[in-house]
């Protein structure tokens, strides 16, 4: 399956999420409303509820505790990816080789790279997994955060969380961190020019998107946004780092 088709089906779970899963802010959390509360969003609420509780009704910081708890629960998965981008970035003399080799058959280049990714165990579309299984995350989250009266009543700095930042400075950051994030890790992995195009605009894209999506929402949304980007670009700077 190529990668554009692996990213086309993101965006489909993404969207079915988001509709199937669909609340009104003003619907209360409760384990009983089904699965998507029950095994998502209550547990989220509930870990919210419990460190807002025990930062003095602090749902920043307890936003911000959350979202590192999240990240170092998926953390095994995010290694694997930039292990995996580390590979490619390691195995691009070769699959430049091949593409010089075979420049007039596509197919045989083709072959040529499954071949060489299976010789050395690297998989180039390992890093959609992580995504995946972080999106029904992100949208429970969404939901815990639009949901928790507690939070929508609560401040934290010059933000009242549960409204859109009045000066921008969130939706900005979070941008900015995705760009980050993202440059760092598609960095070496395109096999082909068209790759190459395709993560080009991603690296553009998404840090649009994320910014429409925090300029929209609550800004304890943004909040969960920049917190997480800053942690997986601390993670991927010292995984790399390993030999």
């Amino acid at each position: 399956m190529k990668k554009r088709s692996i990213i086309g089906l993101m965006l489909i779970v993404i969207v079915l999420l988001s509709s199937g899963c669909a609340a009104s802010p003003d619907t209360p959390v409760d384990p009983s409303n089904g699965i998507w509360d029950k095994f998502f969003v209550y547990p989220l609420s509930m870990a919210l509820d419990f460190f807002g509780d025990l930062f003095l009704n602090n749902y920043g910081l307890s936003i911000i505790l959350v979202t590192i708890l999240v990240r170092f629960l998926v953390l095994p998965l995010m290694i694997t990816q930039i292990k995996s981008t580390k590979a490619m970035q390691q195995l691009q003399p070769e699959i430049k080789a091949i593409r010089d080799k075979y420049k007039d058959n596509s197919q045989k280049i083709q072959e040529e790279t499954m071949k060489l990714f299976q010789k050395h165990n690297v998989n180039p579309l390992s890093g959609c997994l992580p995504l995946l299984i972080q999106m029904p995350i992100l949208i429970a989250f969404y939901h815990a955060i639009m949901r928790n009266p507690h939070i929508a009543d609560s401040s934290f700095l010059w933000l009242q969380l549960g409204e859109k930042d009045p000066f921008y400075i969130l939706p900005v950051l979070a941008a900015v961190t995705t760009y980050l994030q993202t440059k760092m890790m598609s960095a070496g992995t395109s096999t082909t020019p068209q790759a190459a195009q395709q993560q080009k605009l991603m690296t553009i894209m998404m840090p649009a998107m994320i910014l429409f999506f925090s300029i929209q929402f609550a800004s304890a949304l943004a909040l969960y946004w920049v917190v997480g980007n800053i942690f997986t670009i601390v993670q991927t700077k010292m995984v790399k780092g390993i030999k």
